[in-house]
């Protein structure tokens, strides 16, 4: 995988170069290199069905000469939600946007407490960035709140050895926001045992909107011999906040043999990011290469449970100290 992200990056800079354009560094300069920025480098404008001709015509009135940067601020940042894309940030010194409605129109489905006190009696342990330990019912438990924390082979081993007698595997990665693909790939190569097709990329190859590479695909290899490999049923606990890297994870996990998605929709974000910078110096940061699963299914919009396994978490069983996310995993494993 890494070497396939080197290449990706090469192409995306090699694509990038159409045409040095130069702006003004005043609000109108400023507004005209993001809009162009983002028209020539955005990789989603007609699976969201976003017209961004038509975009620029609704917030180009609003960009006037004697405005602040903080105005100037606030009205690139909402052309851009436009997009309705979790990847898409405007950086400037003293604010960063953010489109939050990709999660927060959505239940969160999570309480750590939950897991920690009523069904681990905070009994656990923890190896880099994974908490495991053994739930009552003789089933493992694996919560990996973010693959921006490094797992390495030397923790998988110690987890799934501990785990190692229990009939079954919830994987929980509930409010798991993403983070680097290769701890993706490192924690897939334990539940697969031959090379397998994780999905396919797509790269821009001009500044057209539908200016797109045919899909590439790339492969995952097993864990090298004489590593802990878990072949017994497996689920994986979604939310709305399980989002780009985690969303990629659930996307190759789904088309895995005894492995079910269990809770809600994920939040999307497969698109690769890619940064840019305006004439003042502010940063743009958006999804400009886009993320298949091993299906040709684009992943942007979430990916939903399996079937017949869509649970929410009961905020009044909550209050009882009950998971009904978890309950439900629980009582699927003993059925698999």
């Amino acid at each position: 995988m890494k070497k396939i992200l080197t290449l990706i990056f090469a192409i995306i800079a090699l694509t990038s170069c159409h045409g040095v354009e130069e702006w003004e560094n005043n609000p109108q300069g400023n507004f005209e290199a993001l809009w162009t920025i983002l028209d020539e480098h955005y990789c989603f404008f007609e699976e969201k069905g976003v017209d961004w001709d038509s975009i620029y015509n609704v917030y180009s009135p609003r960009i006037v000469d004697k405005m602040t940067r903080y105005e100037l601020f606030k009205v690139c940042s909402e052309m851009l939600n436009e997009l309705r894309d979790g990847h898409t940030n405007l950086i400037a010194p003293f604010n960063v946007s953010y489109y939050h409605q990709w999660w927060s129109n959505y239940p969160q489905n999570y309480d750590a407490r939950l897991w920690k006190e009523h069904y681990l009696n905070f009994n656990y342990r923890q190896a880099s960035g994974l908490v495991y330990g053994i739930l009552p019912q003789n089933i493992g438990y694996i919560n990996y709140s973010s693959f921006s924390n490094a797992i390495g082979n030397g923790n998988l081993d110690e987890v799934l050895a501990h785990l190692y007698a229990c009939n079954g595997l919830i994987i929980d990665i509930r409010n798991n926001g993403g983070g680097n693909l290769t701890n993706v790939e490192t924690l897939v190569a334990r539940f697969i045992t031959q090379r397998t097709l994780a999905g396919y990329i797509c790269h821009k190859t001009g500044p057209g909107h539908s200016d797109f590479s045919e899909p590439y695909p790339f492969y995952y290899q097993p864990a090298e011999p004489g590593r802990v490999m878990w072949g017994k049923a497996v689920v994986v606990l979604t939310n709305r906040s399980t989002f780009s890297a985690a969303n990629n994870f659930v996307s190759i996990m789904k088309y895995l043999p005894n492995v079910k998605i269990v809770g809600a929709t994920t939040g999307g974000g497969s698109g690769m990011p890619l940064s840019s910078e305006m004439p003042n110096g502010w940063g743009v940061r958006f999804s400009a290469c886009s993320i298949l699963d091993s299906q040709g299914n684009v992943t942007e919009f979430g990916i939903a449970p399996s079937p017949g396994c869509e649970i929410n978490l009961n905020p009044q069983a909550a209050l009882q100290g009950h998971d009904t996310m978890i309950d439900f995993a629980i009582n699927l494993l003993n059925e698999m």
